[in-house]
């Protein structure tokens, strides 16, 4: 067996952030290992991509030209492949919509353990110790992996991304898929409602919970996200009460996001909506109650009534 295999992925025909921290998260268990870091991107431009993919600590990219977006069919017989031909100790995939998609039947037909969702993974004694979170992120479990090859999902926004300066070699991959065992076909996509975004892909989100106390308040929130250009997002009670769609939701129950700024306003910081947004660069949060969880992962807090912060704030950036 030689190394660890990550999966990139890619969305639209851009990188996700996720794949940069696929091989920061497949450097630490081949450093582990003694062993190299093979990524693998499949579909898009494979030229663009491998030269993105190079990075700190890659020693191999493969490239598999096969479509333009993603296909649970394509990927998994590409992946096996893959593995195949290279033999990985460990495979890392995204704990994404997509890499929840393919893994298990990738490990099935493998034969493979696989864990899921892991916040951290690595070798001691000889043995893969893989890390969860449980009962709402309030307890981290190790799981021993007591056999290899193993395939790990792995959440977004638990690793660094991987730095620029890599001088990894760009191979590409052989790899044939056969066309009869496609399923399905990606046909075109459908934007989202005027106005939604997706807020994973933000890179700086305001969220706001209980503490703006009535729906007519977003307004004044909405303010602070125009002069800023930040993009709402919500705890769950906003979401529950109807004031913001679902797909605004930032917690275990909603969205894992990891943008370069967070600033939580009027947030108190159950352990639910922490698990989803911990991952940010930068943290701030305005809350009236010094004791409010959400302080203990803030990098700068104030402590004092949004109503009036936030209008100072509004002023500042205007």
């Amino acid at each position: 067996m030689s190394g660890v295999l990550a999966i990139a992925e890619h969305r639209q025909g851009e990188l996700r952030d996720v794949s940069y921290q696929l091989i920061t998260g497949a450097r630490s268990l081949a450093d582990d290992l003694d062993s190299a870091v093979h990524v693998a991107i499949i579909g898009g431009e494979p030229s663009t991509f491998a030269a993105q993919l190079d990075r700190e600590g890659v020693d191999v990219v493969h490239t598999v030209a096969e479509g333009d977006g993603f296909n649970h069919d394509v990927y998994t017989q590409a992946i096996e492949q893959l593995c195949d031909q290279i033999e990985p100790e460990v495979l890392v995939t995204p704990n994404s919509v997509n890499g929840l998609d393919y893994a298990p039947a990738v490990a099935r037909g493998l034969d493979w353990p696989i864990v899921t969702n892991l916040v951290d993974a690595r070798i001691e004694e000889g043995s893969l110790i893989a890390t969860r979170e449980r009962y709402g992120s309030k307890v981290e479990a190790d799981l021993e992996v007591t056999e290899l090859p193993c395939l790990l999902t792995l959440r977004e926004g638990e690793w660094d991304p991987a730095p620029d300066g890599g001088r990894a070699e760009i191979r590409e991959a052989d790899v044939t898929i056969d066309e009869s065992a496609v399923g399905s076909t990606v046909t075109g996509f459908e934007a989202v409602a005027a106005g939604d975004v997706d807020i994973s892909e933000a890179e700086f989100l305001v969220s706001i919970g209980r503490g703006i106390d009535e729906e007519e308040n977003l307004e004044l929130i909405e303010e602070l996200c125009d002069v800023t250009g930040a993009t709402l997002s919500a705890s769950r009670p906003i979401v529950d009460n109807g004031w913001l769609p679902p797909n605004r939701q930032v917690g275990q129950s909603g969205k894992t996001v990891t943008p370069d700024v967070y600033l939580a306003i009027g947030i108190s910081g159950a352990v639910q909506h922490l698990a989803g947004m911990k991952g940010a660069e930068t943290i701030v949060a305005i809350n009236t109650d010094p004791d409010a969880p959400i302080f203990d992962v803030a990098d700068h807090g104030v402590v004092g009534d949004l109503f009036e912060v936030v209008p100072e704030l509004i002023d500042a950036f205007e």
